[in-house]
């Protein structure tokens, strides 16, 4: 069974897919994999010609629902040596 997020249709989860991880609906790509790609440098336009399924609304979304996710949330942190 697939649940979507109702402010981000176009993220998924099911436990069949992608280990339950959040995903673009419609595909095998996780949300954290659209961040790491993002983080290592590639760019939006990149991304879409890599993966010419994807919509740049696809990775819109996939950023404002991590921005959500870590909102409002405890991230543990350390001191840097």
């Amino acid at each position: 069974m697939e649940y979507i997020f109702p402010n981000y249709p176009r993220i998924a989860v099911s436990k069949e897919m992608c280990g339950g991880k959040p995903r673009v609906k419609g595909t095998r790509i996780p949300v954290s994999s659209v961040l790491a790609y993002l983080a290592s440098g590639m760019t939006i336009e990149q991304i879409l010609s890599e993966f010419n399924w994807l919509e740049r609304e696809d990775i819109l979304q996939a950023l404002a629902f991590s921005a959500n996710m870590l909102n409002d949330r405890i991230i543990p942190i350390e001191k840097a040596a």
